[in-house]
């Protein structure tokens, strides 16, 4: 395949060689004819915005300098993160509303999905949980911003973006085992 549009089945994007990645969904797998950079880079510009903006943005939002989360859709809450720099071709990308639990694997990680799937990774157990907690510190940010709107508008518009919410605002302490 040349085109992959992220979804809300989609759990990681992990790159084969330079040229081609390997997508992980919910109950497929797909091999795409493109870096995972530019899967999420396009997948950006699908939705919205560049893959610039989004960096600047999340950088601008939570003061992170580099491994910038992404929002590829929040309406959807696809927010994918790498486990290297986003400048090497070779970095993986994982949405973090579908992992289950994080595991240490020798010096390497594995994170069980929330549909049972698990997955190897080369970054260490702390790199994967020092991701993760910026991650929810970008979810914090972005969840403090909505409460003061909310809070001019009407009881009815409070509840809905608490509705919307579909993280918690921490991540569980079962989420990481060493």
């Amino acid at each position: 395949m040349k085109e992959y549009e992220i979804n809300s089945a989609t759990l990681a994007i992990i790159p084969l060689d330079e040229n081609n990645s390997k997508v992980y969904e919910e109950e497929e797998e797909y091999v795409i004819n493109k870096s995972s950079n530019s899967i999420i880079k396009d997948n950006c510009i699908f939705f919205g915005s560049s893959y610039l903006g989004r960096c600047v943005s999340t950088k601008n939002l939570t003061g992170i300098k580099s491994k910038y989360p992404i929002i590829i859709d929040e309406s959807r809450n696809m927010i994918f993160f790498p486990t290297t720099s986003s400048r090497t071709q070779q970095s993986s990308w994982i949405c973090l509303n579908k992992i289950k639990k994080c595991e240490k694997k020798n010096k390497k990680s594995a994170i069980l999905f929330s549909n049972s799937n698990k997955i190897d990774f080369n970054i260490s157990f702390y790199s994967l949980e020092n991701q993760i907690d910026l991650l929810w510190n970008c979810l914090h940010v972005l969840h403090d911003r909505e409460v003061p709107m909310a809070q001019k508008d009407s009881c009815l518009q409070n509840q809905y973006i608490f509705r919307r919410l579909p993280f918690r605002l921490s991540p569980p302490k079962s989420v990481f085992q060493a």
